[in-house]
């Protein structure tokens, strides 16, 4: 008998050592053919100019054409499933944003855990929301905004990009954790939740860094915080939520790139590793603030952290706001 279970060891080693082999094999040949890049919304958006940025660049570094695919539709969910249901091994990539952690908890029918349904390969890229107020609301900071708020609660308006946007969403976010009760005035996108903030039709607008930073340089909106851990590089002067007196309120719109679960780890890793050095280069860095993002060239498990914090953190946010599933 216990010649038997030596064999069967044996043999069950040499298993393993020869899947160890066919996959670090596999990695080596990886690529051998064009890979596609899902940008899960329409192109021109944000998500399309970070993948633009990627896609020659990875494409040099693993020697195959990188080719990006838009699949726009229902808050990304059409793009993210196109992305899930693709043979896990390596030559289809998922380019997600926030949403891919904001939609199971907003929308009635997600087909995708995403947790369960997708690796993590490399955190790209992410930019804090600004909230600002025009000159008339004669507001000069968080705490100003948060007594006048606690004074009169409902009185005082914001504007967003729209409901279920990560605009809205860390508004929301802002007043659980301020305890504070302002009205949402949803937009259909960025230029018109702006537009009712300059001409006065709001007091408060919650809006991304990239479509405010001209009006607060130029004097014409007063800024009182950001959103992210950290202060914006084009608005040094600006603080944080931390700092302005709002604690755990850490709202940031990153872009991170997936691949189907299932995928074996050597071609992440060597997925991961040519994104990780090309988002680190100071050109891609550039060309990513010129389009309103900071570089963060996460690798794998830096990525996987967020994801596992937000999903929770986001359905909270939902179901205390009081916002309804679509």
């Amino acid at each position: 008998m216990g010649g038997v279970m030596r064999k069967g060891k044996w043999t069950s080693g040499l298993m393993a050592l020869g899947l160890a082999f066919a996959a670090g094999g596999a990695a080596h040949a990886f690529p051998e053919r064009p890979l596609t890049m899902i940008v899960p919304f329409a192109p021109g958006g944000a998500n399309d100019i970070t993948a633009r940025i990627l896609s020659e660049p990875l494409g040099d570094a693993l020697g195959q054409r990188v080719i990006v695919e838009n699949r726009g539709g229902a808050g990304g969910n059409i793009g993210i499933t196109a992305a899930q249901r693709a043979k896990p091994d390596g030559y289809t990539m998922l380019l997600a944003s926030t949403g891919f952690v904001v939609n199971p908890s907003l929308y009635q029918h997600v087909t995708y855990d995403p947790q369960r349904d997708f690796e993590p390969v490399a955190y790209i890229a992410q930019f804090p929301v600004a909230l600002v107020v025009h000159k008339g609301a004669k507001i000069g900071s968080m705490k100003e905004l948060i007594e006048r708020a606690r004074a009169k609660p409902g009185a005082l308006n914001y504007s967003s990009a729209g409901a279920g946007t990560a605009t809205h969403l860390a508004a929301e976010l802002v007043k659980l954790r301020a305890g504070i009760q302002i009205v949402h005035v949803p937009h259909s996108g960025a230029a018109p939740a702006l537009q009712s903030l300059l001409t006065e039709s709001v007091e408060l607008g919650s809006m991304s860094v990239s479509s405010v930073q001209g009006h607060v340089q130029a004097g014409t909106l007063v800024p009182l915080a950001v959103t992210g851990a950290e202060r914006w590089p084009d608005l040094p002067d600006v603080p944080t939520l931390q700092e302005a007196g709002v604690a755990n309120a850490v709202a940031e719109t990153w872009q991170g790139m997936l691949v189907p679960a299932g995928t074996p780890k050597p071609i992440i890793d060597k997925l991961a590793s040519a994104l990780v050095e090309i988002v680190k280069r100071p050109e891609v860095k550039q060309k990513l603030m010129n389009a309103g993002y900071s570089a963060t060239g996460g690798g794998p498990e830096a990525f996987r952290k967020i994801i596992a914090d937000e999903v929770p953190k986001w359905k909270e946010v939902i179901a205390l706001a009081g916002i309804k599933q679509q």
